[in-house]
């Protein structure tokens, strides 16, 4: 079975995952811009029960940027880790740049391409969707 490794800016966070990761899921709302600092979040969703952290739990911390959806992330280095909505207990949205090895997953979707920031072009032919389309329980 494919294990994948991921850590935070500071290193203060390592985790695995067991098991395959995917698809990729970009999302360009506002919401996840400022949360990322980018033009985009870049998730991939996995079940929690393939989730293990290795280190740093005493690091974490989360923000609950809208009603029943946490944000977690490292306090020291300020890296996003992953989100998690109440509504979809059991899965993760890891932040795919945090990942050490090469990501073998296909892109889903760009969600909320309409409100991009108007400085990114969105330059492959995956879907897009103008707003969520349904994606709330695995994007951002």
């Amino acid at each position: 079975m494919k294990q994948h490794t991921g850590s935070c800016l500071c290193g203060g966070v390592r985790f695995s995952i067991l098991g395959e990761i995917g698809p990729i899921q970009v999302c360009h709302c506002m919401q996840c811009r400022k949360a990322q600092g980018t033009a985009m979040a870049t998730n991939v969703p996995i079940r929690a029960d393939d989730f293990t952290l290795e280190q740093g739990g005493e690091l974490l911390a989360s923000f609950e940027s809208t009603p029943g959806k946490q944000r977690v992330f490292c306090k020291r280095c300020g890296s996003p880790v992953y989100s998690q909505l109440d509504a979809l207990p059991g899965i993760l949205r890891i932040r795919l740049g945090l990942i050490n090895e090469d990501v073998d997953a296909p892109l889903m979707a760009h969600f909320y391409a309409g409100s991009k920031a108007n400085w990114w072009p969105i330059s492959d032919q995956a879907p897009r969707y103008e707003a969520g389309q349904g994606s709330s329980e695995w994007t951002g």
